[in-house]
């Protein structure tokens, strides 16, 4: 699985008006709703519920939101550079302007930690997130983002 497979080009957006977590993330779900098909509501809760147990801003800036839904036929990314850099209950109490979402349908274990494990890897690099934070278009950050996948292959 590669980044490109699972984040198209029109799941990439720059936020310039949400102020909260919690209109970040139904920005976030209504993008990704367009994507998948799914509702907006579901997308959503599925995201809220998985906030609820613990957040998932992972400090430095970035957040990686994510939950499964009945119904999903594969994962699903969809990608937030902010203007503004909200609260987001990180570990290191740092606001956040970058933010992935990823959804995965239930049931899909091995693929749903697989596309985790490599988002947390290219949101590690200081490169990349410097490029991200540097980038003036929604093509340029997916840009970034999948051509980092790219080079690594």
């Amino acid at each position: 699985m590669e980044l490109a497979d699972i984040l198209p080009e029109e799941s990439v957006v720059f936020c310039t008006d949400e102020t909260s977590k919690t209109n970040v993330l139904k920005m976030l779900a209504a993008t990704a709703a367009a994507q998948t098909g799914q509702s907006a509501d579901d997308v959503f809760e599925a995201i809220d519920n998985r906030e609820a147990l613990g957040s998932t801003g992972l400090g430095n800036g970035i957040a990686i939101p994510h939950g499964k839904l009945p119904g999903l036929r594969s994962v699903s990314a969809v990608f937030a550079r902010l203007t503004h850099p909200i609260d987001f209950d990180s570990i290191d109490d740092q606001p956040v302007d970058l933010v992935m979402m990823l959804l995965a349908p239930l049931g899909s274990g091995a693929d749903h930690l697989k596309a985790l494990a490599m988002v947390a890897r290219i949101l590690r690099t200081e490169a990349v997130v410097d490029q991200l934070r540097a980038a003036d278009t929604p093509a340029r950050l997916h840009d970034v983002l999948t051509r980092r996948i790219a080079k690594a292959a």
